[in-house]
């Protein structure tokens, strides 16, 4: 047997994306064997996550300790290292030139290449100011918000999509700070926000333009693109999967650039970065995400949960949606997990404010996790087209 969709008198076989679309809601397409089964062990998931917890706060006292110290030696911090890139640069001096040379009189690492931050900040803060930059962050903030709750205009009730509005601000408030100009990860987060609530299968341009921003901003920005790659793959979407590959070799050529004039202004004895192997575990992605949104205002053991349930709303959306949010987001948690160091927290920032839009969906997601595993959903017989 096989799932398709009618063309005309002919059985068009459904692409492995399509599959999974036809799911709908796929919390509802669960058993209740594997459904009962997946609560048990997502209560427990729960539980854990909120008792490592205890883990982060052990790793945030070693990094106020290791902030102290370099205070001490000098360090005034990132904003203030940028601001002073910004400043040099408004004096006419080459932003490579600048970049490294404020880097390594304050004793950050300028080796290898990603620790000096591509120039499209400080460009644009030279263009437009910080009174523009303020405004802009604001409008990005609020323009990531509408995208959303009119992206799921279709999926999510008018009261889901007013909660949308509220996460997506007490999760982005960031943009709201004066010197939004100065924070990349920031900046890139809202614009990829922005491209993914923006996507249209027919119109999937603003989209395009949003992301590759978003890449100009902050490499970390690329497997994003690399998802989107493999989505459009999946749905065989040929002329969409064209575009994105183009995009993928736009950053790619745009971040070799930046690597060649990195590497052009560095010293012999130049300051190189420890590395990206502390290993520190999902707790690190939870905490971060407590420390750089407006749940640091809650016990720090809700970080965990709530983290964790935002994944379940994304999961129990289900189609393109849903599946591009897991890959992205659950990818990129699993990356900060096994590869950020304690003071590299604010990688979390390119995720949000999006992440957290799926916390106003979980309430819908469990029940309908919690009807599957009561056996309480009746299953349509002929969702789809059954062909030879």
């Amino acid at each position: 047997m096989m799932l398709g969709t009618v063309i005309g008198p002919r059985v068009q076989p459904l692409t492995p994306l399509g599959r999974w679309e036809v799911l709908g809601r796929p919390l509802r397409a669960l058993r209740p064997g594997p459904a009962l089964a997946g609560l048990l062990l997502l209560l427990l998931a729960l539980v854990w996550s909120g008792v490592a917890m205890q883990r982060f706060e052990e790793v945030k006292q070693a990094r106020a300790a290791e902030v102290m110290k370099k205070r001490k030696m000098g360090r005034k911090g990132d904003i203030a290292l940028y601001q002073r890139i910004n400043d040099r640069l408004a004096r006419g001096q080459d932003y490579y030139t600048v970049a490294l040379d404020e880097q390594r009189n304050n004793h950050y690492p300028v080796k290898p290449f990603v620790t000096v931050r591509m120039p499209t900040l400080a460009w644009s803060s030279l263009l437009l100011g910080p009174t523009a930059w303020k405004w802009l962050g604001m409008g990005l903030l609020a323009a990531v918000a509408l995208a959303w709750a009119t992206h799921l205009r279709q999926l999510a009730s008018a009261p889901e999509r007013l909660l949308v509005l509220g996460v997506t601000v007490a999760a982005g408030w960031q943009a709201l700070m004066p010197q939004i100009g100065l924070k990349h990860d920031v900046v890139a987060g809202l614009l990829l926000s922005l491209g993914f609530a923006l996507y249209r299968p027919q119109r999937w341009w603003p989209a395009w333009f949003a992301v590759l921003l978003a890449v100009l901003v902050r490499e970390l920005a690329v497997p994003f693109v690399l998802v989107w790659a493999a989505v459009a793959l999946l749905g065989r979407r040929w002329t969409e999967l064209r575009a994105v590959l183009l995009l993928l070799a736009l950053c790619i050529a745009a971040i070799a650039l930046h690597a060649w004039n990195v590497h052009a202004a560095q010293l012999p004895g130049d300051p190189a970065s420890p590395g990206w192997s502390e290993r520190l575990g999902l707790p690190l992605v939870w905490g971060s995400f407590a420390d750089v949104t407006l749940l640091r205002y809650l016990p720090a053991w809700s970080a965990g949960p709530l983290a964790l349930l935002a994944l379940v709303g994304w999961a129990g959306i289900g189609g393109r949606t849903g599946l591009f949010a897991l890959a992205w987001f659950g990818g990129m948690s699993v990356a900060v997990a096994l590869f950020a160091r304690a003071n590299t927290f604010y990688w979390v920032l390119v995720m949000l404010p999006g992440y957290f839009v799926g916390l106003a969906l979980a309430p819908r997601a469990l029940a309908d996790w919690i009807q599957a595993a009561r056996g309480r959903i009746r299953r349509p017989r002929h969702g789809t087209l059954l062909g030879a």
